[in-house]
């Protein structure tokens, strides 16, 4: 018997395809039934594990430094050390895990906050559970995500911005090269890296070193808060 390998495979005009990556997930709520919810959504996507649930904030911190998922979902308003606090924790603690804030309807003042505070998303809890699995492996890919009422009401704040907050943001701006500033404008519209390094003509892992001296001079913690300091800015984004 003859063993056929993958190079034998390629030679006869057949195609490998990689499996979708795994993207390990933690959930924190103060309700049962909503992480029952979510994890039910989750599951069903496919590629999509989850790894762990809690209760409160305390739990939140704890189930990210013991399993260390690549996203998890928390819950702004929970017993014991709320949402941000527990956003701060988690981001200084166990940076590799990305947050995204899960909120009730009609509080976008919970935002700017959460964004400040490091979460790398904002979703309201009455969005489509394909909302939610898209915004899961957006994260995990390294992007930022908001609902679209959240959105909305991001634009409505840069609208304002004043003299102070924009003057502030742009003395930050004027550590980083040109080219900084250029992957920060792409950055500030939502552009994933592969984007960006197409329309630079640059490769991808360029475009990452890119992002990756931004974010440290400019003190962020994630993409989400580079943004908002673009938007105060009032660069072209």
């Amino acid at each position: 018997m003859t063993l056929t390998t993958s190079t034998s495979w390629a030679s006869a005009g057949l195609q490998l395809v990689d499996k979708p990556r795994t993207i390990t997930v933690g959930i924190a709520d103060d309700e049962v039934l909503i992480r029952t919810g979510v994890r039910g959504v989750l599951e069903r996507a496919g590629n999509v594990v989850v790894v762990g649930e809690a209760g409160d904030g305390g739990g939140a911190l704890e189930l990210a430094r013991r399993q260390r998922p690549q996203v998890l979902l928390m819950d702004a308003s929970m017993p014991g050390m709320e949402g941000l606090a527990a956003v701060r924790m988690v981001r200084r603690h166990v940076p590799g895990t990305q947050v995204i804030m899960l909120c009730t309807p009609h509080t976008e003042e919970m935002l700017f906050p959460a964004l400040r505070a490091g979460a790398a998303g904002f979703l309201f809890k009455n969005g489509e559970p394909d909302a939610l699995v898209n915004a899961v492996r957006a994260v995990a890919a390294g992007e930022a995500i908001l609902s679209p009422s959240a959105t909305r009401a991001l634009i409505d704040h840069f609208t304002g911005a004043d003299s102070e907050r924009r003057d502030a943001a742009r003395s930050r701006i004027s550590l980083l090269t040109r080219r900084e500033q250029e992957v920060l404008v792409y950055l500030a519209q939502g552009m994933a890296n592969a984007r960006i390094a197409r329309l630079m003509y640059l490769s991808e892992g360029a475009i990452k070193a890119h992002v990756s001296r931004l974010l440290t001079k400019l003190r962020c913690d994630n993409r989400v808060q580079a943004a908002l300091i673009a938007r105060d800015a009032a660069l072209p984004c």
